[in-house]
């Protein structure tokens, strides 16, 4: 092209501009009280902002230790660096329940998701060597090489249904199922035999079948009332 101009000549041309004063049509003069104003800058984000959610397997039965063992390593961490817990939160999903043991209701707390508990953590490296070494976990659940944090959605679910059943209070678990053959022990039907046909765990009541006067009746008793074959 005509308008070429040689590699040299135009860097030469270049470095000449960038020596030359530069003229400005307004000059201000600068004195002792001129103060600049401040750059706003954005705000450095949060590293809360970073805590997820995560599930971890753990051997069935260990939940409770995992919990114990984690939160025993975090408090020696902080007590160690004085940093910010890299682990918020460390939680086993329960829910209270009543069962019949020796004749006499028992109330015991229950795992929600046995074999799982749910951590909200800082992901790193360090972090995941932290939980990895805790002796009853397995490992993180989600696929790919990282560990995956659950969805809101998920998590939300999880942690309602907890808060749910600790609003509810305990429930009633009842060692019953429809066409199981039980016998009454206690009330009017003492020493009937019969077949359930439906269980209400909320009302702790379970209807069966019996037969009264030579016909089969529907009556419906206190599941204390009953043993089963």
């Amino acid at each position: 092209m005509a308008d070429d101009i040689p590699v040299n000549e135009e860097m030469d041309a270049a470095k000449d501009a960038a020596t030359e004063p530069a003229v400005s049509e307004d000059i201000v003069t600068a004195t002792d009280e001129t103060v600049a104003e401040p750059v706003e800058t954005a705000p450095a984000p949060s590293p809360s902002d970073d805590f997820q959610w995560y599930a971890l397997q753990t051997y069935s039965g260990h939940e409770k230790k995992v919990k114990m063992l984690l939160e025993k390593k975090v408090q020696d961490h902080v007590a160690k660096t004085k940093e910010d817990p890299p682990i918020r939160e460390v939680i086993v999903p329960t829910q209270e329940v009543v069962e019949i043991k020796g004749g006499k209701r028992v109330k015991l707390t229950k795992r929600l998701y046995p074999g799982y508990v749910l951590i909200q953590m800082l992901l790193d490296q360090h972090t995941m060597f932290l939980v990895n070494s805790v002796p009853g976990v397995i490992k993180f659940v989600g696929g790919g090489e990282d560990p995956q944090p659950l969805k809101s959605e998920e998590i939300n679910k999880i942690l309602g249904i907890a808060d749910e059943l600790e609003e509810q209070g305990p429930e009633t678990e009842i060692p019953f199922r429809p066409g199981q053959v039980v016998e009454v022990m206690e009330g009017p039907f003492s020493d009937f035999s019969g077949t359930v046909e439906e269980v209400f765990a909320e009302k702790g009541k379970v209807r069966v079948q019996v037969s009264l006067f030579g016909r089969p009746t529907s009556v419906e008793l206190d599941y204390t009332q009953l043993e089963g074959f």
